[in-house]
């Protein structure tokens, strides 16, 4: 042990000198588009009261910020790859910081389509930090640790999720507006303040030296030119099924937090809406927050993170099973806990994905960025199985989407690189 300890502190020096106030900086990035994610619901509840909107109109705000995931994921990994991680990560919070402040004058014009711009803007800033910072904490170390360095970062993105909904119902519902001019003012109040951390990171950006990653040294596909063509991650099976098990994560996890309150209140009629957001906000998202640290610093030196990956989504289709079969509390229990379950998921599916993409691990994380759209689309057949059924079968889709992610840990992640036999 204690020459296993001697070879990991003289390995710590050769790779993380310099890495340190890098990683720090990556960490605050993944804070920073959590709060902005939890910020969503605040403003879907808060459009649907001061404009008399149905549920379905202001479900645009999901729409609309993962629609923008989607549109901008190809062309930030196309810019990551011309421009590199730093500069890329710069443009992302220059792009953040100006959705931010647009909501400002969004406020005088008075539409939901301005605001609505302004998270799309948003949101294609928030894909180029993702498409950067995910893969640029598995590089920046030993390769054998990029799943435990991501789920280390993630877990200040369970923290924003916190923060979001609690910094922004305070600043937008604490304070009152009088008249009609004012009742849309209090909106712009968090996008303020977090335009203006946003770009105070971005300064640091700037300033940091970053050490220079040879990424394109890690094992891929032999003759690749620099860089790659896109159609060449379609030759690594253990990515494809990558991209699918994200989609599929997205979907379930944006599933549970839309249907959390539904399903609560239907099954508990003696709990309100407000006692049901406050179980979603500060215990799901507590244990949340807990799955990933944890994770990253406990779970993941003790089991092979594929391995946690195909044990935590086996224990959420067990709790799927038990939401579907509606059985009160305890369904409302295991429903609650789904949380902590799919903490680790999707920076480990992440991780597992682009290892040994070699020289195409940018574009790569562009496409597992994209897959973010899921979020957008199967929520959807949740809420028409809801609306022909009840609540609790609509929980049939996430149980499914986990089903798939059982596989993934088990056997899907398995890299086979071309011309290479399958190495585990």
């Amino acid at each position: 042990m204690n020459d296993d300890l001697s070879v990991g502190v003289n390995r710590q020096k050769l790779v993380y000198e310099g890495f340190l106030v890098p990683f720090i900086l990556i960490s605050s990035l993944f804070f920073l588009w959590g709060f902005a994610h939890g910020c969503l619901d605040v403003l879907n509840k808060h459009f649907q009261e001061l404009l008399n909107m149905s549920k379905a109109k202001s479900a645009l705000v999901q729409f609309v910020f993962y629609g923008g995931y989607f549109f901008m994921a190809i062309p930030a990994g196309l810019l990551m790859q011309r421009v590199g991680y730093k500069r890329g990560i710069i443009f992302g919070l220059l792009v953040f910081a100006c959705g931010a402040f647009l909501m400002l004058p969004a406020t005088f014009i008075q539409t939901f389509g301005s605001f609505l711009f302004c998270l799309f803007v948003i949101a294609c800033g928030l894909t180029c930090l993702e498409t950067a910072a995910n893969p640029y904490t598995t590089v920046l170390g030993p390769p054998e640790y990029g799943e435990r360095r991501i789920n280390l970062s993630q877990s200040f993105n369970g923290l924003g999720w916190i923060a979001g909904p609690l910094v922004g119902g305070m600043l937008i519902f604490s304070a009152n507006g009088n008249g009609n001019s004012n009742k849309f003012a209090t909106i712009a109040l968090p996008y303020m303040f977090i335009g203006t951390l946003v770009l105070i990171v971005a300064v640091f950006f700037w300033r940091v030296k970053f050490p220079k990653l040879k990424e394109d040294m890690q094992t891929g596909d032999p003759g690749q030119e620099s860089g790659g063509r896109l159609k060449d991650l379609f030759k690594y099976p253990h990515f494809v099924l990558a991209v699918i098990a994200q989609f599929l994560y997205v979907a379930a996890q944006t599933g549970v937090n839309s249907f959390f309150i539904n399903y609560v209140t239907e099954e508990i009629p003696t709990l309100s809406n407000q006692q049901a957001a406050q179980i979603l906000g500060f215990g799901g998202m507590g244990l949340f927050w807990l799955g990933r640290f944890t994770g990253s610093t406990i779970f993941m030196r003790l089991i092979r993170p594929n391995r946690l990956l195909a044990f935590y989504a086996s224990a959420n289709v067990i709790t799927m099973i038990l939401v579907v079969a509606g059985l009160g509390w305890t369904s409302v229990v295991a429903l609650f806990t789904t949380y902590f379950f799919m903490s680790v998921m999707f920076p480990t599916i992440f991780a597992l994905g682009i290892k040994e993409l070699g020289p195409l691990t940018k574009k790569g994380s562009s496409l597992l960025v994209m897959s973010i759209v899921g979020g957008a689309l199967i929520p959807i057949l949740m809420g028409r199985i809801a609306d022909v059924t009840n609540m609790a079968l609509g929980f049939t889709v996430p149980l499914v989407c986990f089903a798939f992610i059982v596989y993934y840990g088990i056997s899907g992640y398995r890299v086979k690189t071309p011309g290479l036999a399958a190495s585990s």
